[in-house]
């Protein structure tokens, strides 16, 4: 059964039922909360290891009543990675790696989107819609397909070609539109009085930062219910950051956690969309919409974000940071760093890495602290970014200029 209670508006703390559709109050994004007394009564650390891994093992603290109703394709318990080689180029002797991009569609959206859907399918739900940059679509339309739902994706002209073609495989009514994840929102948003569909917008429902929060459930888990020092998330809409810091604090609640210092979490975006740094670093609670957005991490060019001060209120709980790498650091980053470790790093967890090598030179990480970076996504989605040209080989091969 769920323990939720009720919903509440992060903005002012209006409380909302939770057995009905809710998307946002007084424009801004909506808290879900539970009775942790009652869970904490039923859920044990011995039962959630002898589950099966995947995040619905956490399933007393997730807002999903009937496993009936459930879209799922397996999601959840990604590796966590120690990575010693990236970390002694960086200057560090603790780093570890958490890869979401071994998730069912290749990224993190997974979580979220298998959340959502799965909430809209037992709320009645039979037709979803959703703007996207890169990954979400697909994900969305994936876990639509999954439950037999309709789905439709909107996104910019120039999302990257996977993204767009995954979305269509997997039988959503896709379309291109002429601006930027923002023009595709208004595009949902003007559209659903005509088509009657429910809007899964980052953030404009509930349910997305409760897939996300599972990142941080199992985090905890994996490194046996402590945390690290640090953690360096790739920023667009927030929801993870936001997820994961919500999840921390329950678990606090629960007294599941070993310590009582929680991570300092470093928000990470690119130099050409960092609406969130810039409010950061301004000292300001609310982010300007970030003209001109434009950056090879495509996860990372939302120029709103409807939860920034959710974002940037758990960046300065933490006494963590917001900060923006250079955009010819981000693939950079990403490239050296899968040569080096072997994993499929994406652009936006290059964004984390130089944000990284940013904040140990200043000495605001230790090289001795344990530091985790997400990777949120695989580089085999970023065609368009990540090809390169071989040189042809001609046979018979001339083995003495071979490689010269």
């Amino acid at each position: 059964m769920s323990f939720v209670t009720h919903l509440e508006s992060a903005i002012d703390g209006t409380h909302l039922p939770h057995d009905q559709l809710q998307t946002l109050h007084d424009g801004r994004p909506l808290w879900v909360r539970y009775d942790l007394d009652a869970v904490a009564g039923t859920m044990s650390k011995e039962k959630v290891a002898s589950r099966e891994p995947t995040m619905w093992r956490y399933e007393e603290l997730l807002p999903v009543d009937d496993a009936n109703k459930r879209a799922s394709l397996g999601e959840g318990m990604s590796p966590m990675l120690r990575c010693d080689r990236l970390g002694s180029a960086i200057g560090l002797h603790n780093l570890w790696v958490k890869d979401e991009s071994q998730l069912p569609t290749g990224s993190f959206k997974s979580r979220g989107l298998s959340m959502a859907v799965s909430r809209a399918n037992e709320l009645g739900v039979t037709r979803l819609a959703i703007p996207t940059a890169g990954n979400a679509g697909g994900a969305m339309a994936a876990y639509g397909a999954r439950v037999g739902m309709e789905s439709y994706v909107f996104m910019p002209t120039d999302t990257p070609i996977v993204n767009q073609a995954e979305a269509a495989w997997y039988g959503a009514t896709a379309y291109l539109v002429d601006g930027l994840i923002n023009d595709c929102g208004a595009v949902v948003r003007d559209g659903t009085p005509h088509m009657n569909w429910f809007d899964v917008s980052t953030l404009k429902e509930p349910y997305r930062i409760e897939g996300k929060k599972t990142m941080g459930l199992e985090l905890a888990e994996q490194f046996d219910w402590d945390l690290p020092d640090v953690i360096l998330y790739p920023t667009g809409g927030g929801t993870g950051l936001i997820g994961m810091w919500k999840a921390f604090a329950e678990l606090a609640e629960m007294g599941w956690l070993s310590s009582s210092n929680l991570p300092r979490m470093i928000s990470c975006q690119a130099a050409g969309c960092a609406p969130i740094s810039t409010a950061w670093e301004q000292g300001d609670r609310f982010a300007d919409p970030f003209p001109n957005a434009a950056t090879a991490a495509s996860g990372l060019r939302v120029p709103v974000a409807v939860g920034d001060f959710m974002i940037i209120d758990a960046v300065n709980e933490s006494g963590g940071q917001a900060r923006s790498a250079e955009e010819d650091e981000l693939l950079t980053w990403a490239q050296r760093a899968s040569a080096l470790e072997g994993i499929s790093f994406a652009p936006e967890a290059g964004a984390c890495l130089g944000v990284l090598e940013q904040l140990v030179a200043e000495g605001a990480i230790g090289r001795e602290e344990r530091v985790v970076v997400f990777n949120t996504g695989a580089a085999q989605k970023y065609i368009e970014v990540i090809s390169s040209r071989l040189p042809t080989l001609e046979t018979p091969v001339d083995w003495a200029s071979f490689g010269s």
